[in-house]
């Protein structure tokens, strides 16, 4: 897999993280843990995005 497809996929995860991350902050029974746990992912996605973004230039 080329770093290019490697951003991408992990942009698309970042993605989706993201989305689920909204839909719990809308549920009127938001689990803190979890979504701190999604957040935490989602800023380790980031991190390995702009690192190989990094590497690729």
């Amino acid at each position: 897999m080329t770093i290019e497809a490697r951003i991408r996929e992990l942009g698309n995860r970042h993605r989706v993280l993201d989305q689920t991350i909204q839909k719990e902050l809308t549920r009127p029974s938001v689990d803190p843990l979890q979504v701190r746990e999604l957040k935490q992912k989602k800023l380790r996605l980031k991190e390995e995005i702009t690192s190989l973004e990094a590497r690729a230039t």
